[in-house]
Formats: structure tokens, C-alpha cells, sequence
């Protein structure tokens, strides 16, 4: 974990740039010895995001499915997707 003055940011902030990028963790600031902000690289920032919102999903779907929410298996998905295929592969035939 990387803690610095929050006064570091003024006076070093190409070094605290380059930690955050290089290292991909946020670098916490603290304002009389207390946490105040954390900075982080936008690249790190953006795949935490992304991460948080597919975590969110997922537990959407697993309340739903707790809940009695009707779910498919891989082979079902499979199986339905082979007769979608084959239903448009006919109509295909039909016009031609």
C-alpha cells in the first residue's frame, strides 16, 4: 500500500504518476496523518470499474436464480441455439 502526504501531490506529481502507473495500485493521501484521497492510474481505475459492474451482475443473476428464477445449462443454450440455426437454415432453402 502506498501512503504519502497529501502535500506530495503538489510538489511531486509526475513521481506520484509514475507510481500509480507502474505499480497499477492506487496511492492513498493522507492530510494531518489522516486518509483524505486516493489516486489512482485511469487504466487501473477503468478495470476496477469494469470488474465492480460485472460483480454486480453476477450477483443479480445468482439472487435470481436462488430465488427460482428459470435458468438454462450450457447444453440446453445448445441445443436451443442448434434449432434456431436449423429453423433459419430451412426458411434459407424455402427462398431460394
Amino acid at each position: 500500500m502506498n501512503i504519502k502526504p497529501s502535500a506530495a501531490i503538489r510538489q511531486n506529481y509526475n513521481e506520484i504518476a509514475e507510481l500509480c502507473r507502474s505499480t497499477g495500485e492506487p496511492v492513498y493521501l493522507t492530510k494531518n496523518g489522516e486518509g483524505d484521497l486516493v489516486v489512482m492510474d485511469i487504466e487501473a481505475f477503468t478495470r476496477r470499474e469494469k470488474m465492480l459492474k460485472l460483480r454486480e451482475e453476477l450477483l443479480e443473476i445468482e439472487q435470481k436464480r436462488i430465488s427460482g428464477a428459470k435458468y438454462y445449462s450450457v447444453d440446453e443454450v445448445d441445443r436451443e441455439l442448434d434449432e434456431i440455426i436449423a429453423l433459419a437454415e430451412g426458411k434459407q432453402d424455402e427462398a431460394v
